[in-house]
């Protein structure tokens, strides 16, 4: 955590930090964002077809593994034996690894951000839970009432965070049902979005809501935050990307450069 002005900002680390031959997703990538200085750790889930979870981004399976079948479309035991490919889509040593074991690597460590809740809330609700990690975790969904009541169905008790575009259509609604909402995920293409305004992110911060920003490049054609990204920061206008999203008040960044981002607000607490 970094405190800045009187606000507390956190770093995120989307997949884990990987590169070289560590790719993401997997518990060295995770162990990697902690050395470099992460708060928070962010994982997807993809769910087998005999209903194993493991920690996989739903269809990246070609680039990451090579693979033309799906996990979805796999057994556990198919999945046991498929390999990541490292950045020269070289065969590494590393495997999918099952969600409850790597939850369980970083139990009492650090919050995670599970994402892709929705695709099986109540089999990854019932594995946090058996874990005894339901406070440590970031749930979040996108808006929709069928996830909104999954939530309070399997979740109620687990921090959770909806994932608003552009616009907030469902704040009021959501703190009026039995959900531990603890703020939001913002994403926005322009910088005049509702959700990058400040009369809402300090009426946000009244709620004592917190607000999740990407500084991640997942498509450079789906702008996530008004082009304030990685992509910027680390080309050399760190102000420009990064010390826009601090300026703004957004309380977590989450973003590929872990250590760089850790770098760069270090000196901004000096």
């Amino acid at each position: 955590m970094h405190k800045i002005n009187g606000r507390e900002y956190y770093i995120a680390a989307h997949r884990g930090a990987s590169g070289g031959n560590i790719p993401c997703n997997t518990s060295v990538a995770f162990e990697a964002a902690l050395l470099q200085g992460a708060d928070i750790i962010e994982l997807d889930v993809s769910v087998s077809k005999d209903g194993q979870l493991f920690v996989f981004h739903p269809n990246m399976e070609p680039p990451h593994l090579m693979s033309e079948k799906y996990i979805r479309d796999m057994t556990a035991d198919e999945v046991a034996k498929l390999r990541y490919v490292n950045q020269d889509n070289t065969v590494t040593q590393f495997g999918v690894e099952r969600f409850e074991d790597v939850m369980a690597k970083l139990k009492g460590r650090c919050p995670v951000n599970v994402d892709k809740f929705w695709t099986a809330p109540k089999e990854i609700a019932d594995a946090i839970r058996k874990l005894g990690m339901q406070d440590q975790v970031i749930i979040k969904t996108p808006v929709d009432d069928a996830h909104f009541a999954a939530v309070e169905q399997y979740a109620p008790e687990m921090p959770y965070m909806p994932v608003l575009r552009e616009m907030d259509t469902c704040i009021e609604k959501i703190r009026k049902m039995n959900i531990n909402c603890i703020g939001a995920e913002v994403c926005f293409s322009t910088e005049d979005a509702e959700v990058a305004g400040d009369t809402y992110i300090n009426k946000m911060h009244d709620l004592g809501y917190k607000l999740y920003i990407n500084a991640i490049v997942y498509n450079y054609k789906r702008v996530l935050n008004a082009g304030h990204s990685d992509d910027i920061a680390v080309s050399g206008k760190m102000d420009e990307s990064w010390g826009w999203l601090v300026n703004k008040g957004f309380d977590i960044i989450q973003t590929d450069w872990t250590g760089m981002l850790k770098g760069y607000l270090d000196t901004l607490c000096k």
